[in-house]
């Protein structure tokens, strides 16, 4: 009996940065109607489901991870009237529709926290976590927070200090309190009732801290420059054991809803990562897997044993899942050069498990030039050079002033990137050769060929240094990638096979017959090969 695929298995994620996709009525800023106007595109592309980045009620502090209401979307995006089109017409076309959820900390003007800060008395006191100064009036610890500085923040009314892992504008929930965790569920409740299909949570491995409220200890071998985050080693503000009780908890609410997926965001090494599966596979669906995010180098050898380490990692049962860029970090085409962009989405899009692209990846946009005049992330806004602010820049619609995300004449909220004019979507539709060429016609073979999203996968040795291949077979057909990561030429002699046909080259221009025993793969060239014996 062929064993049942869940569609967040073999499915294709697709992150919207919201602000940043398309604006309808001309305020520079991106909104669900422009998404909505933009589904034909995303399902002509081959897109299974779109993650929605925070589209909340917010003063924008931390452009929507700061959240004054759980349960309503933010004016700039505009109504619940247009979040329920955007759902009704992504659904329309087959395609998921999932949310942010961010429950480590609301903003300071979410009713919740202004109670809250009333008085210590307040009966929501508790919903956050507030702490006495040290002896000397200094804050209850050495903990400091993502964006800089110290976690801590005195309110002076009440003379005590809340806790703020982000920015200042963003005190943490006390998950430790029952009435928080019921609050939360009905969150979750009110959009699986609306008919979303799922959650991507942030920061989830971070909604407990230690209860005793002990200092972290330094990061020696942190240095000035570094991020501000990386200073401290969060030992006591990360992963603590408790939290795996709160994710299963919800998992089980989303779980009494038919068909929903839940996905946490966690950057932790892959041994702690993969706790977050559960030990019943009970906790989330997917702990997204940021290995190629961090990778310190981008070669052949070091992607392979990312991937060879994560495989024999994941429990029994669990699925995997690769993710190329986000909204944190700069654009794949920036890190590792245009060239090698159409590798690593020929990578990502024949792994085994579930893939996330990043909007505009798939053209090769660049992460965008902008002047700090003009930068709006509070963690860029000390030191311009951890700003967030250049991949999240307008998507490139066409090659118009604005690049078809906003009108003619309208400034957008971040500078479009200087190389619009030949990267957008309607320059490279018009070119076979072009990076959206390439990854549409990926998409289209990963959808028709079993094994690209069911099959096993075995990765070869014998090949040289500089390449990267592996098989994926499922039901005796089996499909060779070969990744030349470097960008000279490189001779292969594959002995599991005698010959095959490339299905795919990412530079589009061989569909031939070779010989595996003698096969070239070109200067930054991947090829997706069927075996033919």
């Amino acid at each position: 009996m062929t064993q049942a695929y869940k569609w967040w298995q073999t499915g294709v994620v697709y992150q919207v940065y919201p602000r940043s996709f398309m604006d309808s009525n001309g305020d520079g800023i991106g909104d669900l109607a422009g998404i909505t106007q933009r589904l034909d595109y995303l399902e002509w592309l081959g897109i299974d489901a779109v993650w929605l980045s925070p589209i909340y009620p917010s003063p924008m502090a931390d452009f929507g991870y700061d959240i004054a209401n759980y349960t309503d979307i933010e004016p700039i995006f505009g109504t619940l009237k247009d979040f329920d089109v955007l759902l009704h017409e992504a659904h329309q076309r087959n395609m998921k529709l999932i949310l942010d959820f961010v429950p480590n900390h609301t903003s300071d003007e979410h009713p919740w926290f202004v109670e809250s800060r009333s008085s210590r008395e307040s009966s929501k006191r508790d919903w956050y976590i507030w702490r006495d100064p040290s002896p000397d009036g200094s804050p209850p610890n050495n903990w400091t927070s993502f964006f800089g500085g110290s976690a801590w923040q005195l309110d002076e009314n009440s003379g005590q200090y809340y806790l703020h892992m982000f920015d200042v504008k963003q005190p943490d929930l006390n998950w430790r309190n029952p009435e928080v965790r019921e609050a939360m569920d009905n969150v979750l409740r009110f959009w699986l009732d609306r008919g979303v299909d799922g959650f991507r949570v942030d920061v989830i491995w971070m909604m407990i801290k230690d209860a005793q409220f002990q200092d972290n200890p330094n990061r020696p071998e942190w240095k000035p420059g570094d991020p501000p985050y990386a200073r401290q080693e969060g030992r006591y503000t990360e992963n603590q054991p408790e939290v795996h009780e709160v994710i299963k908890e919800m998992r089980s609410l989303v779980d009494s809803y038919e068909d929903r997926v839940f996905i946490g965001e966690i950057y932790l090494p892959v041994p702690l990562l993969m706790s977050y599966y559960g030990e019943s596979l009970d906790e989330v669906h997917l702990p997204f897997n940021f290995q190629f995010l961090e990778l310190s180098t981008w070669s052949a050898s070091t992607i392979r044993t990312c991937v060879d380490t994560y495989e024999k990692a994941l429990p029994e049962g669990a699925w995997p899942n690769w993710v190329l860029g986000n909204h944190d970090r700069p654009r794949i085409a920036s890190r590792i050069g245009k060239e090698q962009a159409r590798i690593a989405h020929m990578l990502l899009l024949t792994l085994r498990g579930t893939p996330t692209c990043y909007y505009g990846d798939e053209l090769g946009m660049q992460d965008a030039i902008v002047p700090p005049e003009m930068m709006h992330d509070p963690q860029g806004k000390d030191n311009p050079i951890h700003s967030r602010d250049p991949q999240r820049s307008p998507m490139q619609w066409n090659n118009q002033p604005g690049a078809g995300f906003t009108r003619t004449n309208i400034a957008s909220w971040l500078p479009v990137s200087e190389n619009y004019q030949h990267i957008n979507v309607q320059t490279e539709q018009n070119d076979r050769y072009s990076q959206l060429t390439f990854v549409k016609t990926l998409l289209s073979l990963r959808r028709s060929i079993p094994a690209l999203t069911i099959g096993s996968y075995t990765s070869l040795d014998g090949v040289p240094d500089e390449c990267f291949v592996y098989i994926r077979e499922q039901e005796g057909k089996r499909y060779l990638v070969a990744l030349n990561c470097s960008n000279k030429e490189q001779n292969l002699s594959l002995a599991h096979a005698k010959q095959g046909s490339i299905l795919l080259s990412t530079l589009l221009d061989r569909n031939d017959q070779i010989e595996l025993n003698n096969f070239v793969l070109r200067a930054n060239e991947g090829c997706l090969i069927e075996i033919n014996d």
